[in-house]
């Protein structure tokens, strides 16, 4: 593990790092696996039961919580909140504080080569397919199918990505 300046950040013991992980300060992380080559950027949290393959980039100030799974190759932008709750809740019927056994984890995927931009919100439940991009303050409700884009509130398609043509060029996307 490399760290980009002196440690400032909590990592519990039950973290499996990869190999050449880079860790910057103030993140939070506990029973997770992050994959080799991986960065973690400042003010990060990643909850227990998360996993964030290899190659993955995850920017500051992101929430990995508990039953999110990113595959390698991932870009997580700025902000970015995974949720795990469909209906979350403080307190019981009975009126105690929530534990651990009085709620359900709802798993989420990001898909290999899956990008997600800036300050999007991703509902749990869902999966983001293989190379798709999630536009910058999106919220995500529902699946989005690999080399999609998608962006706004609902997250809703815009086009359809055309990977054989290449990257980052207008030609290379078909517009339905």
């Amino acid at each position: 593990m490399k760290r980009e300046t002196m440690a400032l950040f909590k990592i519990a013991p039950d973290v499996k790092l990869g190999k050449d992980v880079k860790i910057c300060d103030f993140v939070n992380l506990y029973g997770c696996e992050i994959g080799n080559k991986s960065k973690i950027g400042p003010f990060v949290e990643i909850q227990k039961g998360s996993k964030v393959g290899n190659n993955c980039k995850i920017s500051s100030h992101t929430f990995i919580c508990e039953g999110v799974t990113i595959e390698n190759n991932v870009f997580i932008g700025h902000n970015v909140t995974f949720i795990n709750d469909v209906y979350p809740r403080a307190i019981t019927e009975d009126g105690r504080l929530q534990a651990d056994d009085d709620w359900v984890c709802v798993p989420t995927v990001v898909k290999q080569g899956a990008s997600v931009g800036s300050s999007a919100t991703l509902l749990c439940g869902i999966t983001i397919g293989e190379n798709a991009v999630v536009g910058a303050g999106s919220v995500v409700t529902k699946d989005v199918p690999a080399n999609t884009i998608v962006a706004g509130n609902p997250a809703r398609i815009l086009r359809k990505i055309n990977q054989a043509k290449g990257r980052n060029n207008e030609s290379t996307i078909s517009r339905s």
